[in-house]
């Protein structure tokens, strides 16, 4: 990353990459990990933030690294991996654990 804070800079450092060659260059290195679907600049950052969730990061922490001033917005903006979400346990089924392991077994 350039000290200015460029993570893509153009050909002058001081300045960013345009928003048209970021996209040349996305969609060349799918092509190049033989990646078959429409993908743009924008995938980049769904992939970044369902990564992020996937590995524990709180919602909150991926909204103010995306920049959402709302919440909402870094809900919507991910995607919830089928894993994740069958890892969750209902606070119900947590109830339903305690007793049993409370229950004596002479009644």
């Amino acid at each position: 990353m350039h000290s200015g804070g460029w993570l893509f800079p153009g050909q002058d450092t001081m300045r960013p990459i345009s928003t048209r060659q970021l996209h040349r260059v996305v969609v060349d290195a799918a092509r190049a990990a033989a990646i078959t679907r429409r993908v743009g600049p924008h995938t980049l950052r769904h992939s970044f933030a369902t990564h992020l969730l996937e590995d524990g990061v709180d919602v909150r922490v991926i909204q103010v690294l995306l920049g959402h001033s709302r919440l909402e917005t870094t809900a919507l903006y991910t995607k919830v991996a089928t894993r994740t979400v069958r890892a969750v346990i209902s606070p119900l089924d947590r109830l339903g654990m305690l007793a049993t392991t409370q229950a004596r077994p002479d009644g």
